[in-house]
């Protein structure tokens, strides 16, 4: 018991450490990168607030994502996780993760604005949050499958003990 719950604790502070890690590159990188990007497009007047839709609007399903994450460790914790309320938050995890790269798959073309002005090649920086996210989308896919594979010959383990 205390095993689990030192390893649910450990993902709870990995959690709380992600979500304070983007909201800090929300508040400090977030508007230099749109400025610099307004900069270097001086004529083209969207550019600034595509960047902050683009990174803005990834920030909310990342933190939803991150809120299923901590409800599914606090059913784990109530050992109530083969429920068809952790299946569901998989579910959520994983359509964040694919909105996530979604909005950076649209960003691309942005991205490859900006990189072809900036030496350093900001346009992997893109690619890998949307290698990232597509990598956690299939990972909450096979788990949201196995759970519900589990959740069903529970079900049918009760039934054949019942009859």
């Amino acid at each position: 018991m205390n095993v689990k719950r030192g390893s649910t604790n450990f993902l709870r502070a990995v959690i709380v450490l992600a979500g304070i890690a983007v909201l800090a590159l929300c508040i400090f990188l977030v508007p230099h990168m749109a400025n610099f990007a307004a900069k270097l497009y001086p004529n083209f007047v969207p550019m600034e607030y595509l960047v902050f839709i683009v990174m803005y609007g990834a920030a909310v399903p990342f933190y939803f994502a991150l809120y299923q994450s901590f409800n599914l460790l606090r059913y784990i914790d109530e050992n109530t996780a083969f429920s068809e309320l952790s299946v569901k938050m998989l579910k959520n995890i994983k359509y964040c993760a694919i909105t996530i790269s979604s909005l950076y798959v649209l960003g691309l073309p942005l991205f490859h604005f900006i990189a072809k002005k900036v030496d350093p090649p900001i346009a992997i920086m893109g690619l890998i949050i949307i290698f990232a996210s597509l990598v956690i989308a299939v990972f909450a896919a096979v788990l949201q499958r196995l759970l519900q594979e589990a959740i069903n010959m529970i079900s049918e383990n009760n039934l054949t003990i019942a009859q």
